[in-house]
């Protein structure tokens, strides 16, 4: 019997979900986490969790445990730190998902400088066209753009960023420069899908006024280095994060357009599970990226 184990293996279970979320991180089968859940509620004498098929639901009994159980689990943890004598060795398979653009640009080559840094850490990086879940996907680090919305993750501010709308000077000379956002209704418009939100739908904002354009276009992706080679080459207006286009701005490719009007910030994140069982892998490598993510 190890309640101190048990109580990390419970925790570890809420914050992923489901068994087979937190089977494939321990590297085991769905199977083998339940024969250790149900051998921990029969120690107990409690049911700590209702299982169904899609998802697992706390008891009384488990919001107890799993509240002062996180308590005590600091509390020794702590303890340990105070009391050793160096800190964690950063080592094991480090985890990141980026997208495709962001990944490649800055974070690929972070973790080329990171594993340098940190030999005994393996890296893997997933880059996809939208976020994935960390606790299901088991990944230790996601990155995000704009404040994240999952309460359950601790959210650590890389860069500040902003979102920028803009065209090529050759599509504004042809068409005109719209004066206000209920302008852009008559433009082409080109639109990037990257989530599963409602996509085509831009927001602005001066001062206290806010309007929401639906905007419309011939052309849209879901990568956005596809969708800036269409704005380059003056197929239309395009709204995209600062660190994409301010290049391509500063040189006169693309020309910023409606300047006095403010888009929903895109500041960048690095994002990971709550701090209890932090690692030291995902520790110093947030703090790394924190020093390495230098924007224009």
């Amino acid at each position: 019997m190890d309640p101190i184990s048990d109580l990390e293996f419970f925790t570890r279970l809420v914050r992923y979900g489901s068994l087979s979320a937190l089977a494939r991180d321990l590297g085991v089968t769905p199977p083998a986490v339940s024969a250790r859940l149900a051998a921990l509620e029969k120690r107990l004498g409690v049911r700590l969790l209702n299982r169904t098929t899609r998802r697992l639901a706390m008891t009384q009994e488990g919001e107890l445990y799993l509240a002062t159980g996180s308590k005590l689990l600091e509390d020794v943890q702590e303890l340990e730190r105070m009391v050793s004598s160096s800190r964690d060795v950063p080592r094991g398979l480090l985890k990141v998902n980026a997208t495709f653009g962001f990944g490649r640009r800055h974070i690929a080559p972070a973790l080329s400088a990171f594993r340098q840094r940190c030999p005994e850490v393996d890296v893997q990086l997933d880059l996809t066209d939208r976020p994935l879940n960390l606790a299901e996907s088991a990944f230790d680090v996601g990155i995000r753009f704009g404040e994240p919305p999952d309460s359950r993750l601790v959210a650590r501010r890389l860069a500040a960023n902003r979102r920028l709308l803009c065209a090529a000077p050759a599509y504004l000379d042809a068409h005109g420069v719209p004066a206000s956002p209920d302008g852009l209704r008559g433009h082409r418009c080109i639109v990037l899908r990257e989530n599963d939100t409602a996509y085509g739908t831009w927001h602005f904002s001066k001062g206290k006024r806010h309007q929401t354009v639906k905007v419309h276009g011939a052309m849209s992706s879901n990568d956005g280095e596809a969708t800036l080679q269409w704005a380059l080459d003056g197929h239309g207006l395009l709204l995209r994060s600062q660190w994409d286009v301010q290049e391509h701005i500063g040189s006169g490719r693309l020309r910023r357009v409606l300047p006095d009007w403010e888009l929903p910030p895109a500041d960048i994140y690095a994002v990971y599970p709550e701090r209890l069982n932090l690692s030291a892998k995902v520790r110093v490598f947030v703090d790394f990226l924190e020093k390495a993510i230098r924007l224009p």
